[in-house]
């Protein structure tokens, strides 16, 4: 008998980054539903919060379904502005496979939770990666394309129905993403610059779309209050990109351009092979602490389970 425990990680993120009260309160809907949330990582100028937490599959999707609950009543996207694109108040849900499962178990979890959703807020659904049902939907960008602003015409085309809940524009929540998939690592790289174009052209020469890494998303944002932009980083297979790679590429192209970098930034966790040997200050993640590794929480969860 198979005695390998089953583990599921949820990474849900929500248009939140300022009222931190608010943030704890969803935070503890994740714990009181028996879930191991591993991180919190809220950003006031991304205007969004990104929770990271673990658990067998009936305990994530309880845990999911208590998040949304709090988040929807919460969350008003009618005076919300934020750097970080977004289309809805609980924007996206992946579910990811850590330990005990395959990723078609994970798509029906993402299924199961999205249809759920849908039908207890009346909320249109949309799913991507491996649980999306159109081969457009796979990549989140294109799942998310047009964003919270362009919903409602989006909503009133038969190409831009959702997968559950009505075609129907709710200004205050928007709609909901649902998805399954792999371990991925959200790592940004800050730069001593304040011109949004240097960090938009860092992020066009390493983004895979544009001839780039592979595996790796990136767009360049601005931080408004800390004084700075970022390169933010989505890297999809750390595998075949690692962390130190990505930073290598983006310090590179700074140099290039006669900008400097700041420091990185991790948002969530990340496995600790996805740094390839090297040290995490040396990837500009100076505050680095072991409960970042995603390997300290699922050994932690295995544990107890």
């Amino acid at each position: 008998m198979d005695r390998t425990p089953v583990v599921v990680e949820c990474v849900p993120n929500v248009s939140e980054g300022r009222d931190a009260t608010v943030v704890q309160r969803l935070a503890m809907s994740i714990r009181q539903a028996g879930a191991r949330l591993a991180n919190v990582h809220l950003d006031p100028d991304h205007h969004r919060s990104v929770f990271s937490f673990l658990g067998g599959p009936d305990v994530v999707h309880t845990a999911a379904q208590a998040l949304a609950d709090n988040a929807l009543a919460i969350v008003d996207l009618r005076n919300h502005h934020g750097s970080h694109p977004r289309i809805g108040a609980l924007d996206v849900l992946p579910f990811v496979p850590i330990s005990g499962l395959t990723m078609d178990h994970v798509v029906a979890l993402a299924h199961d939770v999205g249809r759920a959703l849908a039908e207890r807020h009346e909320l249109p659904v949309y799913f991507y990666g491996f649980a999306a049902l159109r081969d457009h939907h796979r990549r989140l960008p294109d799942a998310r394309r047009g964003g919270y602003e362009a919903l409602a015409a989006r909503l009133a085309t038969p190409d831009g129905e959702p997968d559950a809940g009505p075609p129907r524009f709710d200004p205050r929540r928007g709609a909901i993403l649902v998805g399954a998939r792999n371990v991925l690592v959200a790592y940004n790289v800050w730069l001593e610059s304040t011109k949004l174009e240097v960090a938009g052209a860092i992020a066009r020469t390493i983004r895979e779309a544009t001839g780039g890494l592979p595996a790796v998303q990136a767009l360049g944002m601005p931080l408004t209050s800390r004084g700075v932009v970022q390169v933010s980083m989505n890297l999809l297979d750390y595998r075949v990109t690692s962390i130190p790679v990505a930073f290598d590429a983006v310090e590179r192209e700074a140099q290039r351009r006669g900008v400097a970098i700041r420091r990185g930034e991790l948002v969530g966790l990340a496995p600790r092979a996805a740094f390839a040997g090297r040290t995490p200050s040396s990837v500009g993640l100076s505050d680095f602490t072991d409960d970042l590794y995603l390997d300290t929480h699922l050994t932690a969860t295995l544990g107890g389970e």
